[in-house]
């Protein structure tokens, strides 16, 4: 019979106080159980390390109750990089895909995994593209884009994923990229704190001096808001399935440095907190710092980047 507490060696984990609040992985002896070989049982603990103090160390599960472990039944462990949260957990084709509410007027057509877009009234790139972000499972993908945009917009565009199979693809039947552009970068942020962010960011100082802006109008219809400053500024928002979207914060020149497109924002994200978003998300493109600077201070982070391919020679487009 093996004995209840069999020896083991501690001494090559990698845990001890300094992992306190971070998420660990410890493989333990669980006494009095033996193990499928006859030795000791082992078991693994995926959580956070909660305390690190007399002898025993307390991890928190994802779920459960927390558990503490003596320090002399650890085997090994590791701190582990903090779990991704659900809304960075979401593809790349379910983040696009959502955002597709911003263009009321899209028609879409799927073509196996692919999704063909098409908005008669707009001129983006994202309304007007094929959304090739994974395997399409159909055979003459390509050609049937072609068809498609030559019968519509007379250019076709591809969104890809930089280096993925389908960028790979597009480029060895002679695609290149649509422009001179850095690839675009798919930011979200949780919506409460970009709402918190954004109420210490719209802050007037010297331009309180200044005329005050036109009262805040709203334009809805259905899921989709256009909110305006008079002549001001003016930006779009889109909602569906718990995230909202932005597009089109524009400011009028002469009116510009004055925190008005952080104004528009904030409207944007508080209509679509009301709705219950709890995710928000912007796309900019991936040398615009300045923007990238603003967002990050508001709580943007990438999700993903993504290109533009056309057929050819590269021109520049919006």
């Amino acid at each position: 019979m093996p004995s209840a507490d069999p020896p083991h060696d501690v001494t090559e984990h990698m845990l001890g106080p300094h992992v306190v609040g971070q998420r660990v992985v410890v493989r333990r002896v669980l006494r009095g159980e033996t193990g499928p070989s006859g030795g000791p049982a082992l078991t693994d603990l995926l959580g956070t390390c909660l305390s690190w103090a007399d002898g025993t160390c307390v991890v928190q599960p994802e779920t459960g109750p927390a558990v503490a472990i003596p320090v002399a039944d650890i085997v090994s462990g590791k701190p582990v990089p903090p779990r991704p949260s659900p809304r960075h957990r979401a593809t790349p084709q379910l983040a696009q895909r959502r955002a597709l509410a911003l263009w009321p007027d899209l028609s879409t057509e799927p073509l196996g995994d692919w999704t063909l877009r098409h908005s008669p009234t707009s001129t983006a790139r994202r309304a007007n593209s094929v959304l090739a972000v994974a395997p399409s499972g159909v055979v003459d993908d390509v050609a049937r884009v072609v068809d498609f945009y030559e019968a519509r917009t007379g250019r076709p565009i591809a969104a890809v994923l930089p280096d993925s199979a389908e960028d790979e693809l597009f480029r060895g039947l002679g695609w290149v990229l649509e422009s001179h552009d850095a690839d675009t970068l798919f930011q979200i942020a949780p919506v409460a704190q970009a709402l918190r962010s954004l109420r210490r960011a719209v802050d007037p100082g010297p331009a309180a001096l200044a005329p005050p802006p036109p009262e805040t109008t709203y334009d809805e219809v259905g899921d989709l808001v256009t909110v305006r400053l008079g002549e001001w500024a003016s930006g779009v928002a889109a909602y569906g399935e718990d995230w909202v979207g932005f597009r089109g914060i524009e400011v009028a020149p002469e009116h510009r440095r004055r925190g008005l497109g952080l104004t528009v924002m904030a409207a944007l994200l508080e209509w679509g907190a009301e709705r219950g978003a709890t995710t928000a998300y912007l796309q900019v493109i991936g040398d615009n710092t300045a923007a990238l600077a603003l967002y990050e201070r508001l709580g943007f982070t990438t999700h993903h980047a993504y290109r533009y391919l056309t057929p050819g020679r590269a021109s520049r487009s919006d």
